[in-house]
């Protein structure tokens, strides 16, 4: 015997009152439910064309003008200096790639970070080793897709995803 005959028969209740209390409730949950899907808009490309050079100011900010982007750098810095006053009178280095990683360095730098957009935040998503000495000089970031080039110490070259590095000439 079917539910609807269990329940008919258990509460005694006309079809119709079956079709008002159960079977149109669950057609409104299902019709506001296909309502409430996500919109997707793909494929969306957030890459920007060059790198911005951000001079740090005395708070510990960098702001972006062009790309209406600002954030707190102390923390930043502290994790790759381990001086609360690193920052200070410092430059960041800022890429962005197709997939929307924010990929970070500065002078004397010993890894890249690459973050991923959060609510009102940017979260660490890998941080790339590329010196255990005392870090890279003059840092410069290419687009050279699918791959953002790091150019450093005047000759070195690397190619980063957000996933780590990437030998050259490799695809």
């Amino acid at each position: 015997m079917g539910i609807l005959k269990k329940y008919q028969n258990k509460n005694k209740l006309s079809e119709g009152v079956i079709m008002k209390k159960i079977i149109i409730p669950v057609l409104i949950t299902l019709l506001f439910l296909a309502g409430c899907s996500t919109l997707v808009l793909k494929p969306a490309n957030y890459e920007w064309p060059v790198e911005s050079v951000i001079k740090v100011d005395n708070d510990g900010f960098v702001i972006e003008k062009r790309y209406s982007l600002s954030f707190d750098v102390k923390e930043l810095f502290l994790a790759e200096t381990n001086d609360s006053s690193g920052y200070l009178g410092k430059e960041l280095r800022v890429i962005r790639n197709d997939k929307g990683y924010y990929f970070m360095a500065a002078d004397n730098f010993k890894n890249v970070y690459v973050f991923k957009t959060g609510e009102g935040s940017l979260i660490l998503s890998n941080k790339i080793l590329l010196s255990n000495d005392q870090g890279i000089n003059n840092p410069s970031f290419n687009q050279r897709p699918p791959y953002i080039e790091l150019n450093y110490d005047n000759n070195k070259k690397v190619y980063l995803t957000n996933e780590g590095q990437k030998e050259e000439g490799k695809k």
